[in-house]
């Protein structure tokens, strides 16, 4: 038997990152309302002051802070009411000691306010007074020129992948349009004599409802690629092989499931050779599950091709620690948070290789534990249950109940 030479996820990660360079990730702009969960390309500055002028924090009235200082429920200060101020439009008056203006939430202080006293704690008085019950400190109630941004100040940086309130920020700047990364085309190739379409009912002996192609285009997704298209193909050597090259025609990343091991109808890893000017660069990580990964690069197309595990959870394993990984680094994103946890149990690990766990979480007295989900790699129903996976690195015999592990959440 011919046996997998297995390297180490940091070196499979390496060397997909070597061939990847220059070449796997372009630039688009995009209007920021269609920018939703893209990676910024470039650094996004202010252009001005943001606010651009000082402003009311709540309905009140303007006032100078140091007539209000003491004012009380007993005995109130009074102050005349000199404007009004019109939301939305600039002020043409100025206040005094012992003057207030009338201003809406948002509205512009006039000049000569410091502060703004509360509504609920003014009262109309006579014609053109308001009795003041609270005093107030200079700069309560108001927003500052350049509270929320100074003009040249960094607003996003590159590698920022976009939120709802990212896109907010970039509209109250005054950007229209910003330069994100184009996001990678994969295809996803599902091998096997025994698959049959996810809508298919009922199950007839021998067969199986394709998954891979489904559940590893979301994670595609979750991870900024679009995919190009799906394709299940039984096990036969010219079929897969047309249907590689095919995809290899209009994608950047080819992915087959299937067919990866060592078994007699395990042919991905020779289809990947024939058709890649580079070859087969590595077969075989040291991950459990997602061992028997394979991967290829054809100069010629810029194309890497991968052969993943079958198994749906190893196949997921697999290409989240290698092409979710890839995609941050090729757009300079940061690595997602991960949440220290404690072992609910003993955990052990898989020698030689880096073992993944997918786990649930628990809060116990504002400390999270983590308890491991045991499923064989043929399963995917219960990865329904998990919040996310911890890992045990190759030198590391297991870890104990009460150790701390890292959790990285789906």
């Amino acid at each position: 038997m011919k046996f997998l030479q297995v390297v180490t996820i940091e070196v499979a990660r390496q060397k997909l990152l070597e061939v990847s360079q220059g070449w796997l990730v372009a630039t688009e702009t995009l209007p920021i309302n269609q920018a939703m969960g893209k990676v910024l390309a470039e650094d996004i500055f202010a252009i001005e002051d943001l606010p651009h002028f000082r402003r009311s924090t709540v309905d009140g009235y303007a006032v100078v802070a140091k007539d209000t200082t003491a004012a009380g429920e007993s005995l109130p200060t009074f102050l005349k009411v000199v404007g009004v101020v019109e939301m939305g439009q600039g002020t043409n008056f100025a206040i005094k000691a012992g003057e207030c203006a009338e201003i809406p939430t948002g509205g512009m202080l006039p000049a000569g306010a410091d502060a703004v006293a509360m509504v609920e704690f003014c009262e109309p008085f006579g014609t053109d007074e308001v009795a003041v019950y609270k005093s107030v400190a200079h700069g309560s109630g108001v927003i500052q020129v350049g509270d929320d941004m100074r003009a040249g100040d960094t607003l996003l940086s590159k590698g920022k992948r976009l939120t709802p309130q990212d896109i907010g920020a970039l509209a109250v700047a005054g950007v229209a349009d910003v330069s994100v990364f184009a996001p990678p085309k994969i295809a996803f190739i599902s091998t096997g004599d025994e698959l049959i379409s996810p809508h298919h009912a009922p199950l007839t002996d021998g067969k199986i409802r394709e998954t891979n192609g489904i559940s590893l285009s979301a994670l595609a997704q979750k991870h900024g690629y679009h995919v190009e298209h799906t394709a299940v193909v039984a096990d036969d050597r010219d079929a897969i092989k047309q249907a590689v090259s095919h995809a290899m025609a209009n994608c950047q990343i080819v992915a087959v499931s299937g067919g990866s091991s060592q078994g007699k109808k395990d042919m991905t890893a020779d289809i990947l050779g024939e058709l890649s000017t580079s070859g087969v660069f590595v077969h075989g990580i040291a991950i459990k599950p997602g061992k028997p990964t394979i991967l290829a690069f054809d100069e010629a197309t810029k194309t890497i091709m991968v052969g993943l595990p079958g198994q749906p959870i190893s196949a997921m394993t697999a290409f989240d620690l290698l092409f979710g990984w890839l995609a941050r680094q090729t757009t300079q994103s940061p690595e997602p948070f991960a949440i220290p946890a404690n072992l609910s149990t003993n955990v052990p690990a898989s020698e030689g290789k880096m073992t993944v766990y997918p786990c649930t979480l628990a809060l116990n007295h504002n400390q999270y534990t983590v308890t491991p989900i045991y499923a064989k790699s043929g399963l995917i129903a219960t990865l329904t249950t998990a919040h996310g996976y911890f890992v045990i690195n190759r030198d590391t015999e297991g870890h104990r109940q009460g150790d701390v592990v890292m959790v990285h959440l789906f």
